[in-house]
């Protein structure tokens, strides 16, 4: 499972921004969708890698966040909130939006977990670094650009008022052909973490099945 914990960068001096974060971030397949958890914090729960990559990208193309990905099991059953929600990928979370906090230059994303983790975290960070480089006037471009759809630079041109050679040439300096090939690389290491989280799970599971201790919570 992957627990996302987004916090806010300098929001004592600033508005309170969780109200725009969240409208953002609506409509992802979330198992717990996202909510406030704590002053200007908001946390969800997903079970899918692709929809954690890309509630962690939509955090960071805002440009006033800090994301935090954690990795590992939940207590279970799921409670209806987030904010009732347990387990150690809450504890994983935690971790990396901290670390995401101290990163200076770097865009502000970690992701904490077992063997596939710390690779998942350096794919986000490269696709953070082409996010945050980019000018208004290219995301002007790009926002009418749809990933993956056939003639999309020519349906881009025509709404915008400029030529196909524009939007290529925007494009290619954006750098959003390379994002969008790297999304999935991202989404595959993380779904690697979280299969290597499974199998220590069950591991655990195994283990204290053969050395009984007590009744344990259960996790998936």
């Amino acid at each position: 499972m992957f627990v996302l914990t987004i916090d806010q960068k300098g929001s004592r001096s600033g508005r309170d921004r969780v109200p725009d974060l969240l409208e953002l971030l609506r409509g992802l397949p979330m198992d717990l969708p996202f909510e406030r958890s704590v002053g200007d914090e908001v946390q969800g729960l997903t079970a899918d890698a692709g929809t954690a990559v890309d509630a962690a990208l939509r955090a960071l193309k805002d440009g006033h966040w800090s994301v935090g990905i954690g990795v590992g099991a939940v207590h279970t059953p799921l409670p209806a909130s987030t904010r009732e929600a347990s387990g150690p990928a809450f504890v994983a979370a935690r971790d990396a939006v901290e670390r995401a906090k101290k990163t200076g230059d770097r865009p502000p994303v970690a992701v904490t977990g077992p063997a596939g983790a710390a690779e998942a975290e350096a794919v986000l960070v490269l696709i953070g670094r082409l996010i945050r480089d980019r000018t208004a006037e290219q995301w002007r471009v790009l926002e009418q650009v749809e990933p993956g759809t056939r003639g999309a630079q020519s349906a881009a041109a025509r709404k915008l008022g400029i030529s196909p050679q524009s939007v290529g040439k925007t494009i290619a300096r954006a750098g959003w052909q390379e994002e969008w090939a790297a999304r999935p690389a991202a989404a595959v290491l993380l779904a690697r973490a979280g299969e290597n989280s499974a199998r220590e799970t069950r591991a655990g599971e195994k283990s204290a099945g053969e050395h009984p201790a007590g009744v344990e919570t259960g996790t998936i």
